[in-house]
């Protein structure tokens, strides 16, 4: 082989050597997508509490609105450093049935409520119940409201439930006259605490959903991400309905833009314990009561034989 021929198969080899013209720009490209999604998954991660929970401080709304009467309670929560801290809440005593003496025929709600606002929010539905026969008790989550302590989380509203529950057992209410009440968050967190309660009078579990991980799995944008390894703040109810032992009435609107009715078919699908579910024409998420009260009240009044 001559020089030149030489010296040409080695400019040839070298040529086939060096990286081509577009492989620094797709590896560029590769790179950042990766980090983006990396990114978004660690977001996710540490700020799913902020998506998961919206509370507002300021009260706006009172019982004393539609002229019910109540009474501001403060019930500590103790915390695994010994020290407590406060959730808010309001009595609604209903008169009659407090006037009667009768302890044993004596029935109360416990009210669980939703994501956003506060117990604001839910004044009139309160209410509403209390003028059915009930007394209520609802209240702030911590970090919502009046109610002291950091932002919440998943076991952290579990152990206010608890804490509310014990509080009514103190104030003299058997456990089989406790009824749980749970709107759309507040419904899983209702199962939660009828689980730890099979002696309850039951639960109302209205406008509830069956998992975080499956109302993830409802928006678009998060199915590119694995949602079942990202998600910590799960509130698996289609899991833990299962182990329901009380009757559970479940209401859900066909309106509702925010969690599909689908999921509370499922939810009473997968409940073994005696089980109605109540299905309101045009309710939407937040409106069920107000779109149709006799249907809503008559199917509470006849489910639990009020």
């Amino acid at each position: 082989m001559s020089e030149s021929s030489l010296e040409s198969a080695q400019n040839k080899q070298t040529q086939d050597r060096s990286p081509k013209p577009w492989v620094r720009p797709v590896a560029i490209a590769g790179i950042a997508i990766a980090s983006f999604y990396g990114s978004v998954c660690a977001g996710l991660w540490f700020g799913q509490t902020r998506l998961v929970f919206s509370p507002e401080k300021e009260i706006t709304t009172t019982p004393a609105n539609f002229n019910a009467t109540y009474e501001d309670v403060l019930i500590p929560v103790k915390k695994a450093d010994g020290t407590s801290e406060n959730i808010h809440g309001w009595w609604l005593p209903n008169i009659k049935q407090e006037e009667k003496g009768n302890l044993g025929d004596r029935k109360v709600i416990l009210y669980l409520h939703g994501k956003g606002k506060n117990i604001s929010a839910n004044a009139k539905h309160a209410n509403r119940l209390m003028r059915m026969g009930f007394s209520v008790l609802v209240f702030d989550y911590r970090g919502y409201g009046r109610s002291e302590g950091s932002f919440p989380s998943e076991s952290s509203v579990y152990t206010d439930a608890q804490t509310a529950w014990d509080y009514l057992i103190q104030k003299g209410y058997k456990s089989n006259q406790i009824l749980i009440y749970g709107h759309s968050l507040g419904g899983a967190i209702a199962i939660d605490l009828a689980i730890k309660h099979p002696e309850a009078l039951g639960a109302i579990v209205d406008a509830s959903f069956t998992s975080m991980s499956d109302m993830a799995q409802l928006d678009p944008k998060y199915r590119i991400f694995p949602i079942d390894l990202l998600i910590h703040q799960r509130f698996d109810s289609i899991a833990k309905v299962r182990s329901l032992a009380i009757p559970v009435l479940y209401i859900h609107g066909t309106a509702d833009e925010v969690i599909p009715l689908s999921m509370a078919q499922s939810l009473y699908e997968a409940t073994p314990s005696r089980k109605q579910i109540v299905i309101i024409p045009n309710g939407g998420h937040n409106n069920n009561a107000a779109t149709n009260e006799p249907l809503y009240l008559n199917a509470i009044r006849s489910f639990f034989n009020l």
